[in-house]
């Protein structure tokens, strides 16, 4: 009898203290996985074990240029170029000093910008891997028949065919500015961006300013 007792007993204590130490221990698995967070390495590093915390500071540090960044930079220095083009045809051609103003200006503010961004693709791709072969249609670009006749004109003509080819310009430049703002990564590539909005943005309301006098 006190056999079975004792038995009974220590059976009784076994099941108690198993589901006492049960709960305990799916309590706390659940609470380690989740409080961590694997973040894949750069090339040729490992991944790193941080918590949300961490986690979450790295992703704000880490501004690696992605596809959508290395396409603005390669797309917006042949964007660029093309207006300055253009703008190297206004002193001997434009009748109003308004338009020749404007012209030199967008000559010597995206000629630095163009320096900027080379400096941006030696620094991130200096083999040029990363680059796009095909830029594809730039939005606001001329067409060389619209350039050929922009060549050609003189006085006023020139006046109000520059300031409508160069508003386009300017609007496709921003529309690139709010896709990579949209879609990229890199903080320097995002401040050049915003530049491009601030200072084009600022140059079509002038334009449509001297095409209303």
């Amino acid at each position: 009898m006190w056999g079975v007792l004792s038995l009974a007993l220590c059976l009784g204590l076994a099941a108690c203290g198993g589901g006492g130490q049960e709960p305990d221990g799916g309590a706390k698995e659940p609470k380690a996985s989740a409080s961590s967070v694997i973040v894949p390495g750069k090339p040729g590093e490992p991944a790193k074990t941080l918590s949300p915390q961490e986690a979450e500071s790295a992703k704000k540090e880490d501004d690696r240029p992605n596809t959508a960044d290395f396409r603005y930079v390669a797309m917006m220095t042949t964007h660029h170029a093309q207006a300055i083009e253009m703008s190297r045809l206004a002193p001997a051609r434009a009748s109003s000093a308004g338009v020749k103003a404007l012209a030199e200006r967008i000559a010597d503010t995206q000629g630095p910008e163009i320096d900027a961004m080379k400096g941006w693709q030696a620094q991130y791709d200096p083999k040029g891997t990363r680059t796009p072969e095909q830029h594809g249609t730039m939005p606001g670009m001329a067409t060389e028949a619209q350039l050929a006749r922009l060549k050609a004109a003189r006085g006023k003509d020139f006046d109000r065919l520059f300031l409508r080819l160069m508003t386009t310009h300017h609007e496709g430049a921003i529309d690139m500015a709010g896709e990579v703002l949209g879609g990229g990564n890199n903080l320097r590539v995002e401040e050049m961006a915003n530049d491009v909005v601030a200072q084009q943005s600022s140059e079509i309301h002038r334009m449509r300013a001297l095409a209303k006098g």
